[in-house]
C-alpha cells in the first residue's frame, strides 16, 4: 500500500517555512505523494451547496495558494514525492496554457506530475473566472482532457470542439513521462466513473465525506461498476490505479459513534482496515491531517507513519 497526504493550502500551516519542513519531513517519513487542492477565488455569497459537509456550507474562509504554483514550489523543495493536483478543477483554466503547465512542471519535477481532475461545484467561482458555462462543465472537462492528451503526445496538434478550438499548434517541450502524466479522476457519480473509464490512469474518489460516506461495500460496488465502464471502453482494468481518500484517520479514538467508522479505533483495526481497502483493490491510501498547526499536523504524519504505515 501507498500513502499520500494532503497538504495545506491556507493559514500558519501554508507559510513557506512550513510547507517545505511538512514535505521534507512527508519524505522522510515515506509518504509517495502529496495532494494538492484547487481553489482560484472564493465569492463572497455562495449559494452552491459543497458536497462534502452534511450542511453544504464550506468551511474556508477565503484564502488558498494556487494549485499549480503550490505545486511548483513543492517540486522545488522535494526529491521523490508525487504531486497531485487533487483536484483540479478543469474548467477553471484556459486548457492550453493549463497542459503547457503541467508539462512543465513534470520536467522540472524529473517526471513526479499526477494530474487529478474534477468538473467542479462552486458555480459563483465558475461565473467569477469567467470560465465556460457551469452546467456544462461535465462535457467541458472531457474535450479539455482530449487537448491535454493531444498536446502532451501529439507534434504539431489542432482541435476543433464544441468548446474550444485551435489550429496547429506545437507546445513543446513534452512532460517527461510518457506517454503523458498520469490523470486520475476525481468523483464517484456515474459521469464520473465514465469518465475515469474512457480518459483516466486512476480513479481517485472520496471515501471522507461525511455527507455521503462510502463504505467498502459501496466502493466494491462502484469498482465493479467502473470496470463493467471499461470493458465498454475496450480498456485494461487491471492497469488502472486506484487511490482513496480514506476516511477520517483517528487513532484510538471511535469519533463518538457506537459504529466504529473506518479508519478510527485502535492500531489494529486501523491495520485492519488498510488491509480490507487493499483486498478491493485500492493502492493508495490518502489521508487528511490537516489543522491550524503546523507542528500538530506532522505529530500526527509521525503517528500514522510508526503506527499504520510501518505495519500494515
Amino acid at each position: 500500500m501507498k500513502y499520500g497526504f494532503y497538504l495545506p493550502t491556507r493559514g500558519k500551516s501554508a507559510e513557506p517555512e512550513a510547507l517545505t519542513a511538512l514535505v521534507q519531513n512527508a519524505e522522510r517519513l515515506g509518504f509517495t505523494s502529496v495532494m494538492i487542492a484547487d481553489h482560484i477565488v472564493f465569492p463572497v455569497e455562495i449559494d452552491s451547496k459543497y458536497p462534502y459537509t452534511l450542511a453544504g456550507n464550506f468551511p474556508g474562509h477565503g484564502d488558498a495558494l494556487e494549485q499549480l504554483a503550490l505545486m511548483t514550489f513543492v517540486a522545488a523543495k522535494t526529491e521523490r514525492l508525487r504531486l497531485v493536483s487533487s483536484i483540479m478543477v478543469i474548467p477553471h483554466r484556459n486548457p492550453i496554457l493549463t497542459a503547457k503547465m503541467l508539462a512543465t512542471i513534470d520536467l522540472l519535477s524529473n517526471g513526479r506530475v499526477t494530474v487529478g481532475v474534477g468538473v467542479g461545484w462552486l458555480k459563483e467561482e465558475f461565473e467569477a473566472l469567467d470560465a465556460p458555462d457551469f452546467h456544462k462543465r461535465g462535457a467541458v472537462s472531457n474535450e479539455y482532457i482530449e487537448i491535454f492528451k493531444k498536446l502532451w503526445t501529439g507534434e504539431p496538434v489542432e482541435h476543433a470542439g464544441a468548446f474550444y478550438q485551435f489550429n496547429k499548434v506545437r507546445c513543446q517541450p513534452a512532460p517527461v513521462q510518457t506517454p503523458h502524466p498520469p490523470i486520475w479522476v476525481g468523483g464517484h457519480s456515474r459521469a464520473a466513473l465514465r469518465r475515469a473509464a474512457r480518459y483516466g490512469d486512476g480513479w481517485h474518489p472520496v471515501g471522507a465525506n461525511p455527507a455521503v460516506p462510502m463504505t467498502p461495500q459501496e466502493l466494491a460496488g462502484l469498482i465493479d461498476q467502473l470496470k463493467q465502464f471499461m470493458d465498454e471502453e475496450g480498456r485494461d482494468f487491471g492497469k488502472m490505479t486506484i487511490s482513496f481518500k480514506a476516511p477520517l484517520y483517528d487513532l484510538n479514538k471511535r469519533a463518538g459513534r457506537e459504529e466504529r467508522l473506518p479508519f478510527t479505533g485502535s492500531q489494529d483495526e486501523i491495520v485492519e482496515d488498510v488491509r480490507t481497502y487493499q483486498s478491493l483493490g485500492v493502492s493508495e491510501l490518502i489521508f487528511d491531517f490537516r489543522s491550524d498547526s503546523y507542528d500538530n499536523d506532522l505529530a500526527q504524519m509521525e503517528s500514522f507513519a510508526s503506527m499504520v504505515m510501518a505495519v500494515a
